[in-house]
């Protein structure tokens, strides 16, 4: 298991080198825009004071914002480098432009690329008489990691549960006093190409990578409240090109999965449906979409306006009925899927059950209504929590993966436990293979 943290302190060492100087990029790499962010450290290092995700959130404000249409990206993933290279540079600069300072470290988000969780075990005897760091390094190095596959990376690694002799539920085991240390953790693999093809375009905007993240994750972060992530909760960030789901509990991510469908495939819909553009159909279903039709809803006319120069194809108009006849099929579909991955995770397991729905398409309206009766559960719309700085523009559900990957910067949570390990607690053959694998991925 050691090999697997070695990318996780190069990034560490990045993220350190950036706070060092002050300043870092928070990058939501999305389907239907790219979002940046400028915070300032004020000096603290916030990874002393806490474990967890919401331990102390003063330590940064936020300085720069920005956002632009995003190019090049389809279903979260890079299928076109040049243009999704000019969309970044254009809100890097522009958010650059807003602090007033250059900005040279980015930790970025992105939603796609196949996530698969999975939980591993380890166990070893306790060296003295009191747990220390060794010892905790020692048991997640003994977490057998499964054979997840060729071209697959890990993105998080995290202890979510310690046990000391029979003391189970512990947070922090250093300094109590036991003789059997054990650890469940929660790995997230996602696809290799996806993300060396992102490290590789923030590399071409002349940034560095100081941090990577799932968004269905840092969406968690951000859009549940502390008694949420502690008693059992799901968040799904519904975003252009990608639904990401993450289940918290006891304030750690357990499970995380992506459906590859969102907001742009209803505006799809809408598109072809009513033979209008695209830009026209993101308009309609702006000011007018919704799923639940009422009696109203027949008389309510919509203008589809249009620029082909055919005054009478122009002039056409739907009923508000029919929008939400094209638009609630493609919305129950995506919220089945859900169901089918929730159902699959043991959600029902859990003994609180509330469901959070934020990212940009959870704002169509009487979602939540259709969402509480296909997942079966307490469904409530969640918005990011506030930070220091954060302009009211960037206060909505859309933006709710870029305000955790905030709180993420601050703090880690896959990093606080990764302790140096001492070479000669370690065989040489599982060091040689750290070094082979950190020189072949980074």
């Amino acid at each position: 298991m050691i090999e697997l943290y070695e990318s996780q302190r190069a990034m560490r060492n990045m993220r350190r080198a950036a706070m060092q100087r002050g300043v870092v990029a928070i990058l939501d790499v999305g389907s239907s825009k790219i979002a940046c962010l400028v915070l300032r450290f004020d000096g603290t290092d916030p990874s002393d004071d806490g474990i967890g995700s919401l331990a102390g959130q003063s330590g940064f404000r936020v300085i720069g914002a920005a956002t632009t249409r995003s190019r090049g990206v389809r279903f979260g993933e890079i299928h076109s480098m040049g243009e999704t290279e000019r969309a970044i540079r254009t809100a890097v600069q522009a958010a650059q432009k807003m602090a007033g300072i250059r900005v040279d470290h980015v930790i970025a988000a992105f939603s796609g690329a196949e996530p698969r969780s999975y939980g591993l075990a380890g166990q070893v005897e306790v060296m003295g008489t009191t747990v220390d760091e060794q010892d905790v390094a020692r048991v997640l190095s003994a977490c057998d990691a499964p054979d997840f596959g060729h071209g697959r990376e890990v993105l998080h690694a995290q202890p979510v549960n310690f046990a000391l002799d029979h003391r189970s539920g512990l947070i922090d085991p250093r300094g109590q006093i036991g003789n059997e240390l054990s650890c469940d953790m929660h790995m997230l693999t996602v696809d290799g190409q996806a993300i060396q093809n992102l490290a590789y375009c923030v590399k071409r905007c002349d940034l560095e990578l100081a941090g990577l993240a799932s968004s269905a994750y840092v969406s968690g972060i951000s859009a549940l409240v502390e008694d949420e992530q502690e008693l059992g909760a799901a968040c799904i960030d519904m975003g252009g090109g990608a639904t990401g789901l993450s289940i918290f509990i006891k304030k750690h991510m357990i499970y995380a999965d992506t459906v590859r469908m969102g907001g742009d495939h209803v505006t799809s819909d809408i598109s072809m449906g009513l033979q209008v553009p695209m830009a026209t159909a993101e308009r309609i279903k702006t000011f007018y979409g919704g799923v639940v039709a009422t009696g109203m809803d027949d008389r309510e006319m919509i203008e589809t306006g249009g620029e082909t120069g055919d005054w009478e194809h122009d002039r056409r108009t739907v009923s508000r009925a029919e929008l939400i006849g094209i638009m609630r099929p493609r919305v129950e579909e995506i919220l089945e899927e859900v169901r089918v991955r929730l159902d699959a995770a043991g959600f029902d397991h859990l003994p609180s059950q509330q469901i959070v729905l934020t990212g940009a398409a959870s704002q169509i309206p009487g979602l939540d209504g259709l969402a509480s009766k296909i997942l079966g559960q307490q469904v409530r719309l969640g918005r990011p929590l506030r930070v220091h700085g954060l302009p009211q523009a960037a206060t909505g559900p859309g933006f709710a993966s870029a305000v955790g990957l905030c709180l993420f910067a601050a703090h880690p949570q896959d990093e606080w436990w990764d302790f140096e390990l001492p070479v000669d607690r370690l065989p040489a053959r599982s060091l040689k293979r750290a070094v082979q694998w950190f020189r072949e991925n980074w």
